[in-house]
């Protein structure tokens, strides 16, 4: 993390990842296809994208050690393991019990980010923090069912929530030594790559779908794998994993509307509210944020 700024203001980012990627569950729902072949597929589709302009990071690949390869590669395979547990979750509980888990995600980096890097939130971030964690409850508590099927969709869900804790905080690490763009392309070849040994082991087909199912993978490589997590891995260069997985909380609220435009699945007044609860949440987080940057840059000498 440095102490720059990005070309565009960082809450304008956050507003169009934190979009992109709650397409990501009716994009997983409208396919037939099982989920280890949708993930494979988006993050090779992704990675096609992304190599026409990998050119000029030729020459940072090669100074990469053999740590920084172990922990790319330790990168991909948790994000490989994030998506096969949480798109695994959609087939048995629905997009608001699936996505509110997954907004548990922030406690899991603030507590990995205090273990690892020593890494402090302010009481005005924890208060932000606690409020759209309890607004994400709110979302989720009226369909979160007691069946057997619920509850595997709900532990997957929180599976695919510890691995994808782990896979940022990786990213923290990763990005402060070599650029954004390389390390994004690198962890989505090796997450496909993981993709791909678990389907030749578990025998699954790679190819026998119709034209629509590829249209889907497609799909989810561009809007919420472009336009999502790759802008995310970006943002990690100008603020914490915390913060960034801080404002995916934001996803249970897109995907739960779009979730109910599309899907037919309905909300609850309490879900309503919890929506409500999330983005007031979002915006206190921010602002402490936004404090906090300030008084590092009041901090830094001048660069003149």
């Amino acid at each position: 993390m440095n102490s720059s700024k990005p070309p565009v203001p960082v809450p304008l980012l956050m507003v169009i990842g934190i979009v992109a990627v709650s397409f990501s569950s009716i994009f997983i729902k409208w396919s037939a296809a099982p989920v280890s072949v949708q993930g494979m597929y988006r993050l090779l589709f992704t990675s096609l994208l992304m190599l026409p302009f990998a050119r000029p990071y030729t020459g940072a690949a090669a100074q990469l050690g053999l740590k920084d390869w172990l922990l790319l590669v330790a990168s991909g395979a948790l994000l490989a393991l994030h998506f096969l547990l949480w798109m695994g979750s959609l087939n048995y509980t629905s997009v608001a019990s699936s996505t509110m888990i997954m907004a548990l995600e922030p406690l899991f980096i603030m507590i990995g980010a205090y273990i690892l890097f020593k890494e402090r939130n302010s009481l005005l971030a924890m208060l932000g923090m606690a409020v759209a964690i309890f607004g994400v409850v709110f979302i989720g508590w009226g369909d979160i069912g007691l069946s057997a099927e619920n509850l595997k969709g709900d532990l997957l869900s929180v599976g695919g929530t510890i691995a994808v804790a782990g896979h940022l905080l990786l990213g923290q690490r990763l990005v402060v030594r070599m650029p954004s763009y390389l390390y994004s392309l690198i962890v989505f070849v090796a997450a496909a790559l993981v993709f791909a040994v678990y389907n030749l082991i578990t025998g699954t087909a790679f190819f026998a779908y119709p034209a629509r199912e590829w249209g889907i993978f497609v799909l989810l490589a561009v809007v919420p794998t472009v336009f999502g997590h790759i802008l995310f891995n970006w943002l990690l260069q100008y603020v914490s994993a915390t913060t960034v997985s801080m404002n995916i909380l934001g996803e249970p609220v897109g995907a739960s509307i779009l979730a109910f435009l599309l899907l037919g699945e309905h909300l609850s007044g309490l879900q309503w509210a919890g929506g409500v609860l999330v983005l007031a949440g979002l915006g206190v987080y921010l602002y402490s944020g936004r404090k906090k940057t300030l008084k590092l840059e009041e901090a830094l000498p001048s660069a003149s």
